[in-house]
């Protein structure tokens, strides 16, 4: 485990031939990502889709990877300061680039930082407790030993997690999150038990959108949004279905995913 810091001394070089250039929101935002690896795709989208417009303030965007869903964000709300938050030190290398490239230096800033560090040492990289109004995070889908890791080191840490991961993460989020601060997740739809559990008696008001593949097929992803301190209760909305038969993206999907529209979950 790396040292915490706010500030890489000396930021790992992105070697020629190693990214690829890619176009978000009908090539809105353009990203610089690792060709091989993990690399981000539509989950990071409709997570910046589902945090609801209208909103000002500080977000924080846990698992940031090479910053695609706080600039999504970004470029549908004015007005945000996103702070990123990537274990990896060559995406944070890449994420502040992105963030140069797409027009957004000055409100996304990149923090080299893990998740499960003590309180003292996330302060000393600059996150501040309590202090966003907005947590988003679209955490490694796996637990440990349940698939087999990838080989590329940076791939697995993006999509699996050690046992007793996802409460760390849902701690993590907990302490970040100013009172009555919104959380907005996206996981695995076979983990929503486990989310509604740790995130109880934590947030309330809690939305769960699923995603579903195709019409009649079921959700393999859900996005779930809640409000710190909230005694309200659960509502299950209808959610998305993502694609044709064909094959093609659906309607709704293709707004989200190319023109940049939010989706609806009550808050």
């Amino acid at each position: 485990m790396s040292s915490p810091t706010n500030k890489r001394a000396s930021p790992p070089a992105v070697r020629a031939g190693t990214t690829t250039t890619d176009g978000f929101l009908g090539g809105r935002i353009s990203i610089i990502q690792p060709r091989s690896g993990h690399r981000a795709g539509s989950d990071a989208v409709f997570l910046a889709a589902a945090v609801p417009a209208g909103k000002s303030g500080r977000v924080l965007d846990a698992g940031a990877g090479v910053g695609v869903a706080g600039l999504c964000l970004l470029a549908r709300i004015p007005g945000l300061e996103v702070t990123a938050v990537e274990i990896d030190a060559l995406l944070c290398t890449l994420a502040e680039k992105n963030a140069e490239r797409n027009g957004f230096a000055e409100s996304f800033k990149v923090v080299n930082a893990d998740v499960t560090w003590p309180a003292k040492d996330l302060r000393a990289a600059g996150l501040l407790r309590e202090g966003y109004d907005q947590v988003i995070a679209n955490p490694p889908f796996h637990a440990e030993g349940a698939v087999r890791a990838a080989p590329d080191r940076a791939r697995a840490t993006a999509h699996v997690m050690g046992a007793g991961g996802l409460s760390v993460w849902v701690r993590f989020l907990t302490s970040m999150a100013r009172p009555k601060g919104l959380l907005t997740l996206i996981h695995r739809a076979e983990c929503l038990g486990a989310l509604l559990s740790l995130l109880d008696r934590r947030f309330g008001d809690i939305a769960v959108f699923p995603l579903f593949p195709k019409k009649g097929e079921p959700a393999t992803r859900i996005i779930v949004q809640g409000r710190k301190g909230s005694r309200a209760g659960l509502r299950l909305m209808a959610g998305l279905v993502l694609h044709e038969q064909d094959g093609s993206y659906t309607a709704k999907a293709d707004s989200v995913l190319r023109a940049g529209e939010g989706l609806e979950l009550g808050d």
